[in-house]
């Protein structure tokens, strides 16, 4: 059977444009015609005559044949026209009738079960909180949830029924004065034959006076036979109260579990950053867990932990941890932790394990601690190999400390163990071990991850990670201890023991103690090196020829030679790229796939350096960009992530990196990587990466203003069959620096948040557009510090970032709900009777992307973000002047359908937030998309 999809308004102005071709090649013909027909010969003799003559001739001809093209250029121009023309008045005639056809064919099952037999469910209303309508019992996708009233839980998407997609799971509201945010929504399940599960809604932030937090986010939904599951939800901003320690952040929703026969499962949702109080930041949220697979899928990946509140003594979030593997697959990594501000860093998220066959997780990077004394997080241990067959997870290394200028300085934290192999494979690598800064020793050096056992009968044990030195302190002098290496893991029967970590040497300030090596790994109790591999044999001819062997996986880099190895021309994994710990080094690219396996996962970069790129696979996974460093100089830059890899035929592409963050100081925050591309055939894009959150702006008598954080990266696209990659959230913006008690000094304003990624596009024939991403929340302004009697401001709070646009779908598909903005940073108090610091706007949401050009939805636009809360003066004799509220960020608009569909839900505006000074405004709510030309209803506006 054959099919023929036609979209009026292509043919229209394809034929226009034709058009003014045409006329451009009629000028330049009419141009050259005098010139080229009628040329002087070169001189007076016979030849140079008759040589005129012959390029004349020649000229003459063209103008004649060019007469000719151009009558069947106007004709054909002509017949493209019509043919638009034509099918713009088929759809016109047919959108009576086939409609009632429709409903004649969903009456039955609408009468006896409330539910058609075709066709997309309902969306919830904007505000609401409803749920969404389930999709047709044959075929459609459940309609997504709709957003929260203020402090009320978003509603759950739509289940799809036999073939669809569940509906995204609606935003929690903002929440009212001495509340939560509202839950998000959790995500449709996917049709029980085929469908991906819906992803799951945004929590609300806490919002208004005395926030007690922010809201979760949504559990992603679930998919039946075949399918991938959906995405949990971002948690919700803290926000701010007047109690001695801020709100938390919100939790991450769990991703959904992929298809029962095949299937990958959804990534957990990042955890909300925490708010402010009148002394110490609330906590971030926890990072949501990655679903896990069942028969063939691999595990989603762990989401990050949220940062603390930018104030003394706040905790990042724990990061999520990676979901285990179905019997056949790769096991999804743990989430970072979030970033602390003097507290303590979050914990590094569990790579997921692998079950019979495939590769364990890797362990998420530990949250660093920034300036102030704290303790930077540990990493997460890498996930068990596969029963019969595959690697340990590398560990995830230990939070950067940041220097200080107390007493008590940022300790030293553990990397994660590399994780072990079951029968057969290669133990992971340890994480690295950051030492802290300090006068106190016995506090400060930092540990590494011991590498992971090799497998029982074959395999070598993981090399121990590295001991790195700390970071520098607040006066630019590397005043650090250093780290001490990790033990390499034992083999097996038959293999080597894996190399011991080295230590690092102390700083260069102060009497802090140099880092210690670890011990290199027992080898086989049989044979260590084994004395014959029969792969040997088999690969001698290609390594001969091409320098690579025919099965096996790439060597992983190393400080000489950083990139990973190719994979087998047959089979095997690319090697993953070196993670180097020396300053302003980039990390080594992840090594390609052979045929069948997976690209290497990029290397982390040095401090201030880029992460590397995820190699390309071409029947597998693209591997995941490292994460870029982050900066442990005043001022300076952090790396960017890596991009993710593409991939070619089938399958899913890499995670891009996240970008590095600045740990102290007015520096760039690093951008998060982009995607890699779905395989060309069937695959999802890729989630792109974070930015990383900006710095807090160092005290003094002129007060530095926080970082700027990174924006997100893209997420990747499908190709003909696969859903776009999620865009990446935009990293936080850095506390502004508290003034001078020396001097009178004004506090200095918070960093702007990032603004987020968007969305991947969806398959070109099916699948969904993929979700923009979260704009970063703005710092809060640093508090003015006087010793006189002089008014002096309190820093001005940070604009946050604006939400990602949501990927457009292909033929059939719905697309991409577009994110939600940022929530403003905070303004702090005055001293002595100064202003308080107005408060910064939120962001602006997202366009929801456009549904496919034959069947689907509009993605909803994303919600504002809130205005940050205007500083308040407590009143008496030296009464303080209150700094304005911030204006709420504006809804998006939704996706239009296309042919047949429904418009998305226009994005809810932000909320405007109470200052002293005055009030900010609420934004405007974003318009509904345009239904489809030939059946579906408008969106409703937000």
């Amino acid at each position: 059977m054959a099919f023929l999809v036609a979209a009026p308004e292509s043919l229209i102005q394809a034929a226009t444009d034709l058009a003014e071709l045409g006329s451009t090649l009629t000028a330049a013909n009419a141009a050259a015609a005098a010139p080229t027909t009628s040329l002087l010969a070169a001189g007076a003799d016979e030849i140079s005559a008759a040589v005129a003559a012959l390029f004349s001739g020649h000229a003459q001809s063209y103008q004649a044949l060019s007469g000719q093209v151009q009558a069947f250029h106007s004709q054909f121009v002509q017949a493209l026209s019509g043919a638009g023309t034509a099918y713009s008045s088929a759809e016109s005639f047919n959108v009576g009738p086939l409609q009632p056809v429709l409903d004649v064919i969903n009456a039955p099952t609408q009468l006896l079960l409330g539910r058609p037999l075709i066709g997309d469910g309902a969306s919830g209303a904007p505000g609401t909180g409803q749920a969404g309508g389930p999709g047709g019992l044959l075929y459609g996708n459940g309609g997504a949830g709709g957003s929260g009233a203020p402090g009320q839980a978003g509603g759950a998407g739509g289940s799809a029924g036999l073939i669809g997609n569940g509906g995204a799971g609606g935003a929690g509201g903002v929440g009212l004065a001495g509340g939560f945010g509202g839950a998000g929504g959790n995500g449709g399940n996917g049709g029980w034959l085929y469908g991906h599960g819906g992803i799951g809604g945004a929590g609300g932030a806490g919002a208004g006076a005395n926030s007690l937090g922010g809201g979760a986010g949504g559990l992603g939904g679930s998919a039946g036979l075949w399918g991938a599951g959906g995405a949990g939800g971002a948690g919700g901003h803290g926000g701010t109260n007047s109690n001695l320690v801020g709100p938390n952040g919100g939790a991450g929703g769990d991703g959904g579990r992929g298809g029962f026969l095949s299937g990958d499962s959804g990534a957990g949702g990042n955890g909300g950053g925490g708010g402010t109080g009148a002394t110490f930041g609330g906590s971030g949220g926890a990072g949501g867990d990655g679903g896990s697979g069942w028969l063939q899928g691999n595990g989603g990946a762990g989401g990050a932990g949220g940062s603390g509140g930018s104030q003394g003594f706040s905790s990042g979030g724990a990061g999520g941890n990676g979901g285990a593997a179905g019997l056949f697959g790769d096991a999804g990594a743990g989430g970072a932790g979030g970033q602390a501000f003097g507290g303590v860093g979050g914990q590094g998220g569990l790579g997921g394990p692998a079950l019979l066959l495939g590769n364990g997780g890797a362990g998420g990077a530990g949250g660093g601690s920034s300036s102030l004394s704290g303790t930077p997080g540990n990493g997460g241990d890498g996930g068990t190999g596969g029963l019969f067959g595959g690697n340990g997870g590398d560990g995830g290394r230990s939070g950067i400390p940041a220097g200080s200028t107390v007493a008590n300085f940022a300790s030293g934290a553990r990397g994660g163990n590399g994780g072990n192999a079951r029968l057969f494979g290669n133990g992971g690598t340890g994480g690295a071990g950051y030492g802290g800064v300090g006068d106190i020793p016995a506090d400060a050096p930092g540990y590494a991850g011991n590498g992971g056992v090799g497998g029982f009968i074959f395999g070598n044990g993981g090399a121990g990670g590295n001991g790195v030195t700390g970071a520098f302190d607040s006066s630019g002098n590397s005043a650090s201890a250093g780290g001490n290496g990790g033990n390499g893991g034992n083999a097996g029967l038959i293999g080597a023991g894996g190399a011991a970590g080295t230590g690092s040497l102390h700083g260069s300030f102060g009497s802090r103690p140099d880092g210690v090596a670890g011990v290199v790994g027992t080898g086989g109790k049989l044979f260590t090196p084994p004395p014959f591999d029969p792969l040997d044999i088999i690969n001698a001819p290609t390594n001969a020829l091409l320098g690579r062997p025919l099965i096996g996986d790439g060597a992983n880099g190393t400080a000489a030679n950083p990139n990973g190895q190719a994979g087998g021309l047959l089979w095997g994994n690319g090697g993953h790229g070196y993670s180097t710990t020396a300053a302003g080094v980039a990390g080594g690219n992840g090594g390609d796939a052979g045929l069948f396996g997976n690209g290497g996962t990029g290397g982390a970069g040095g401090a201030g350096a880029n992460g590397g790129h995820g190699g390309n696979a071409i029947w597998g996974m693209g591997g995941a960009g490292g994460a870029g460093g982050a900066s442990n100089v005043p001022g300076g830059s952090s790396g960017s992530g890596g991009n993710g890899g593409n991939v070619f035929f089938w399958g899913t592409g890499g995670a891009g990196g996240t970008g590095g963050a600045v740990i102290s100081g007015q520096g760039i925050a690093g951008n998060g990587g982009t995607g890699g591309h779905g395989g060309r055939f069937y695959g999802d894009g890729g989630a792109g990466g974070a930015g990383g959150s900006g710095g807090q702006g160092f005290p003094g008598t002129t007060a530095e203003p926080g970082g700027d954080g990174g924006r997100g990266g893209d997420g990747g696209a499908a190709g003909l069959i696969g859903n776009g990659g999620a865009g990446g959230n935009g990293g936080a913006g850095g506390l502004g620096g508290q003034g001078s008690q020396a001097n009178p000094s004004t506090g200095g304003d918070g960093g702007h948040g990032g603004n987020a990624g968007h969305g991947g596009a969806g398959g070109t024939i099916y699948g969904n557009g993929g979700v923009g991403g979260v704009g970063g929340a703005g710092g809060n302004g640093g508090q003015g510090v006087i010793s006189g009697g002089n008014e002096v401001r309190g820093g001005a709070g940070g604009n946050a970032g604006n939400g990602g646009m949501g990927g457009s779908a292909g033929m059939f598909g719905a697309g991409g709900a577009g994110g939600a903005g940022g929530v403003g940073g905070a303004g702090t108090i005055g001293a002595n009777g100064g202003n308080g610091g107005d408060a910064g706007d939120g962001g602006d949401g997202g366009i929801g992307g456009n549904g496919g050009s034959v069947y689907g939805n509009g993605g909803a636009g994303g919600a504002g973000g809130s205005g940050g809360a205007g500083a308040f003066g407590p009143g008496g004799p030296l009464e303080l002047k209150g700094g304005a509220g911030g204006n709420g960020g504006n809804g998006a608009a939704g996706g239009n359908a296309q042919l047949i569909g429904d418009g998305g839900a226009g994005g809810a505006a932000g909320a405007g937030t109470a200052g002293q000074a005055g009030n900010g405004t609420s934004g405007v709510s974003g318009p509904g998309g345009n239904g489809g030309s030939l059946a579906g209803a408008p969106g409703p506006q937000g």
